[in-house]
C-alpha cells in the first residue's frame, strides 16, 4: 500500500498542472473489462514484486464515482506534494488525472498499466506535446516525462552535444534473448526491438570462429565460456543486419557498441581487432572507429565502437597515431568505479554476487554511479580551445550483476530488484545538483520484459534537462 497522499515530479521542461481527478471502482469496472484483465492475468503473477501495480487498465467510458478539481501547478523539474487522497475507500481504486500543458489537456490513470496508458493519452485533437507518466505504487508517486518517439529520440538533441552527454539506456550481453540457460539467458527481446524502444548502448562479446584465417569474418556470439543460444551458433553478422537495418530507418540516431572478447577459442585480441577492421569496421562502413569521444552531428546513422580489447601494432597507428576507436582495454574488472587509462570511460561493473543480499550493495553502486554522471557538466555546443584538452568520459554503469551457483541471483532475479529500484530512484531522488542531469549509460538486463520499458522511458526522459539547457 502507497502513502496516503499523491506527489507528482515534473521531469519535462515545461510547466506543468493538475486540473482534474476522478476516482473510480476498479471491483466495477473489472466486470465489464474482463478481456482486459484475462491479458494482464499471467503478468500480473509473473510481476508481483515489480514497481508498477499491474492490473485491469480502465476503459475510456468508464464511469467516475467521484470527481473534483483540483488546480496543482508543477514548475519543472520540481516535485509537489498534493492533498489529494489516493484512495477513498479501497486501494483497489483508481484515480483518473487530467494534466494541462500550456493549454493542451492530458489524461493518465494511476496505478498506470505498462501496456495500455504509461503513455498519456491527450484530450485534444491536435496535440504539441507528447507526456509518458511513470507511476511508483509503494510511494504514491507519479513522475511525468517528455515522451521522446522511443525509435528516434536522439533526432530532437543538437549536434554539437558531446555523446557522452547523454541519459542512454543500454543492454548487458544485448543479444541473449534465445533460448538458453537461466544464467546465460540476459534479454526479453531482440537487439532490434531494444533499439526500437530507445536503447543504443548494445553490448557484445564474441569469439573468432577461424582467427589464424584471414579470409574468414566469422565472430560467434558468446556470452563468457557459453553460446548465447542452445540451438546452434549465432553470428555477429546476423546481428549487424539488424542494427544496419535500424539505422537505415532512422538515420537520426547513433548506436554504440561496446565489444569484447570472450569463449573457449584460442583466438587473441589483436585477431579480433584484424578481422574487424578488414571485414566490418573499414573505413567506407558506417562504423566510427576514431578514438575520442564524438558529437551527435558526428556519429549520426552510425556505429560507434567502443573496445575492449586490445589491437594489434598496425591498428596503434591509425588517426595520426592516436590508435582505433574508443579504447576500454583497460577495462577493470567487477569494480564500483573505476576510470579506464585514457579517462574516456568511468565505470561501475560490480557483478559477483556471492550472497542474494548482496542485491542490496549492487543497488547502492548503481545508485552512486548516476550521482557521479549526474553532477558533471559537459559542453553545450562546440569545444572551445581550452576544453578541447579536457575529457568529457562516457559514465558507463551495469545494472546486471549475478551468480552462477546461486538461482536467485541469476540474471532475471536480480533485474526483477535492481531494475525497479532505479526506476524509484530516477523518478522521485534523481538530482543532478549543479551538473547536467545526466544518467550515464545504464546498461540493464531484462529490457522490456513483458512489454515494461519504464526503466528506458526514464532514462530517455532525462534529457529533457540537458536539451533545454541547449536550446537557452
Amino acid at each position: 500500500m502507497g502513502a496516503d497522499f499523491l506527489s507528482i515530479r515534473n521531469l519535462t521542461s515545461t510547466p506543468i498542472e493538475l486540473k482534474f481527478v476522478e476516482r473510480f471502482s476498479l471491483q466495477e469496472e473489472s466486470r465489464g473489462n474482463i478481456l482486459t484483465l484475462a491479458k494482464n492475468f499471467s503478468r500480473l503473477l509473473a510481476n508481483s514484486t515489480r514497481t508498477n501495480n499491474i492490473e485491469g487498465g480502465l476503459s475510456n467510458d468508464a464511469i467516475p464515482f467521484d470527481q473534483e478539481q483540483a488546480n496543482v501547478r508543477i514548475e519543472p523539474f520540481t516535485t509537489v506534494s498534493t492533498q489529494i487522497r489516493v484512495f477513498s475507500y479501497s486501494d483497489k481504486e483508481r484515480l483518473g488525472l487530467t494534466i494541462e500543458v500550456e493549454g493542451e489537456k492530458h489524461h493518465v490513470q494511476i496505478p498506470v498499466t505498462t501496456l495500455e496508458s504509461a503513455i498519456m493519452r491527450p484530450l485534444n485533437e491536435v496535440a504539441r506535446f507528447k507526456l509518458v507518466g511513470v507511476y511508483i505504487t509503494q510511494e504514491s508517486h507519479l513522475a511525468i516525462f517528455s515522451a521522446a518517439n522511443p525509435n528516434a529520440w536522439m533526432r530532437e538533441l543538437g549536434d554539437d552535444l558531446l555523446l557522452s552527454a547523454l541519459s542512454i539506456p543500454g543492454t548487458h550481453n544485448s543479444p541473449t534473448c534465445r533460448l538458453a540457460a537461466p544464467s546465460v539467458r540476459c534479454q526479453a527481446v531482440s537487439p532490434r526491438e531494444q533499439l526500437e524502444n530507445g536503447v543504443r548502448f548494445l553490448d557484445i562479446r564474441v569469439q573468432p570462429q577461424y582467427p589464424d584465417d584471414p579470409t574468414r569474418d566469422e565472430l560467434l556470439l558468446v556470452h563468457g565460456a557459453f553460446p548465447i543460444s542452445l540451438t546452434g551458433n549465432s553470428y555477429f553478422r546476423e546481428l549487424l543486419l539488424e542494427l544496419d537495418e535500424f539505422l537505415e530507418c532512422n538515420p537520426s540516431e547513433a548506436v554504440i557498441i561496446s565489444l569484447k572478447r570472450e569463449g573457449t577459442g584460442r583466438s587473441t585480441d589483436e585477431q579480433l581487432g584484424r578481422i574487424l577492421c578488414e571485414h566490418y569496421a573499414h573505413p567506407h562502413s558506417r562504423w566510427y572507429t576514431v578514438p575520442k569521444i564524438p558529437t551527435m552531428g558526428e556519429v549520426r546513422g552510425k556505429i560507434v565502437l567502443l573496445r575492449r580489447f586490445d589491437i594489434p601494432e598496425s591498428l596503434k597507428k591509425e588517426h595520426n597515431g592516436r590508435g582505433w576507436a574508443i579504447d576500454g582495454s583497460g577495462w577493470a574488472d567487477n569494480s564500483p568505479n573505476a576510470t579506464c587509462t585514457n579517462a574516456d570511460i568511468c565505470i561501475q561493473d560490480f557483478y559477483e554476487l556471492p550472497q542474494t543480499q548482496n542485491i542490496g550493495k549492487k543497488i547502492q553502486f548503481v545508485m552512486e554511479h548516476i550521482e557521479r554522471a549526474s553532477a558533471n557538466r559537459y559542453p553545450l555546443g562546440i569545444l572551445s580551445p581550452a576544453d578541447s584538452d579536457k575529457h568529457y568520459p562516457f559514465y558507463i554503469n551495469f545494472l546486471s550483476a549475478g551468480n552462477f551457483w546461486k538461482v536467485k541471483t541469476w540474471p532475471e532475479g536480480v533485474a526483477a530488484k535492481v531494475n525497479p529500484a532505479t526506476v524509484d530512484y530516477l523518478c522521485r531522488k534523481h538530482d543532478g545538483k549543479d551538473g547536467d542531469w545526466s544518467t550515464g549509460i545504464l546498461v540493464t538486463d531484462w529490457a522490456g520484459q513483458d512489454g515494461d520499458w519504464d526503466l528506458m522511458r526514464c532514462i530517455v526522459g532525462m534529457n529533457a534537462k540537458l536539451k533545454m539547457m541547449y536550446d537557452t
